[in-house]
């Protein structure tokens, strides 16, 4: 058995937040991730962010991740970290259970924070496991990481923020984005984004879904057809596209098997993406020392998720007596950033959740 201080399930935004936070009260900590590298969704977005300089405004979420990842750099005898292993339990008293390739090893733990992340939602229809059927993380990871194009002509199926981006990069990768359709009677993204895909010439088709692929071996081509304002097909609305590829970008859904596992109160909340953990204003959980950040509590931008890191961070330091010289200050300025964040009609949903969770929109 391997004891540890503080231990973070995830390297991704909130993650490394968390960490920073930490190893500057003083706080040694180890981070845990399932991929070869550190960054989680960041690593494999090239746009440039919004929000103010505190998130990083206008840097490309790959050089976010960087900048997290050098920062902890600066605290080599304070941060431990194991990639390529997945937490695959957490039991009470705090004991995870780990698998890194072919060995299992456990870990105690005096305070856990998880920041686990969240899971792209799926869509059914006809055929929907023909090869060419791919999630949005997937195509992202594809072209950003790796520079393989999906396909030559893609469906993107979903107008949310996620969707109307990754179209965008698809075009700049030199792929044909047939359509954007979206089930919902509205699109569900910035308008910036929108008008951006409809200056280069693609349709954005609201109250319309998928109803089929079709393909030998993989997939040629798709059947979309229209929905009324009860989301019923319309009898004789399909239309025919021809493609090699369909994008799925309908959703996010917090990872919290960790969580429950664990026995820790969730909730369910359709506007932060599903199940989610009740959370007091520091971000821990209804079980003492166990704090959790990012989509793993409720799905925002990464953005929201850096903040919340830093708040998970600063307050399981204190909880082991390593309190941040700046810890008042910094907390204060964190839910500053989280209610600004939150304003505004694209922050309405996420209001909704949190209040329907029990939590005060602006501490949470």
């Amino acid at each position: 058995m391997i004891n540890r201080d503080l231990v973070i399930i995830g390297g991704g935004p909130a993650g490394l937040c968390a960490a920073k936070m930490a190893a500057e009260a003083g706080q040694k900590v180890l981070i845990i991730d399932r991929n070869p590298r550190l960054g989680g969704q960041l690593i494999k977005q090239t746009h440039m962010f919004f929000g103010s300089e505190e998130q990083y405004a206008k840097t490309r979420g790959f050089n976010i991740a960087q900048k997290l990842i050098d920062d902890l750099g600066a605290f080599p005898d304070l941060v431990e970290i194991i990639v390529n292993a997945t937490v695959v339990g957490l039991y009470s008293d705090r004991v995870l259970s780990v698998l890194q390739d072919d060995r299992y090893f456990k870990i105690q733990a005096k305070v856990i924070i998880v920041a686990t992340g969240a899971s792209e939602k799926v869509l059914a229809f006809e055929n929907n496991d023909l090869p060419g059927i791919y999630g949005a993380g997937a195509v992202q990871t594809l072209m950003n990481v790796y520079g393989v194009r999906p396909g030559h002509k893609v469906v993107m199926v979903g107008s949310g923020n996620i969707g109307l981006i990754v179209s965008y990069q698809l075009m700049q990768a030199g792929v044909t984005v047939s359509a954007i359709i979206e089930a919902a009677p509205k699109i569900g993204g910035y308008k910036v984004h929108a008008s951006k895909i409809r200056r280069l010439g693609v349709d954005i088709v609201t109250s319309c879904t998928i109803k089929r692929a079709e393909g030998k071996d993989s997939v040629e081509k798709i059947v979309t057809v229209k929905l009324n304002d009860q989301w019923e097909e319309i009898p004789e609305s399909e239309k025919v596209y021809e493609v090699d590829a369909v994008c799925i970008a309908v959703g996010l859904t917090p990872l919290i098997n960790l969580l429950a596992m664990v026995g820790v109160n969730l909730k369910y909340i359709g506007e932060l993406g599903g199940l989610v953990p009740v959370v007091d204003e520091n971000r821990e959980t209804s079980l003492t020392n166990i704090f959790v950040c990012g989509d793993a509590s409720g799905i925002e931008e990464a953005s929201s998720a850096i903040v919340e890191g830093g708040i998970a961070g600063l307050a399981a330091s204190e909880h082991l007596g390593k309190t941040h010289p700046r810890h008042q200050e910094l907390l204060t300025a964190y839910h500053q950033q989280l209610e600004t964040l939150r304003n505004g009609p694209f922050g309405e949903k996420i209001r909704a959740g949190i209040k329907k969770l029990g939590g005060n929109v602006h501490a949470l």
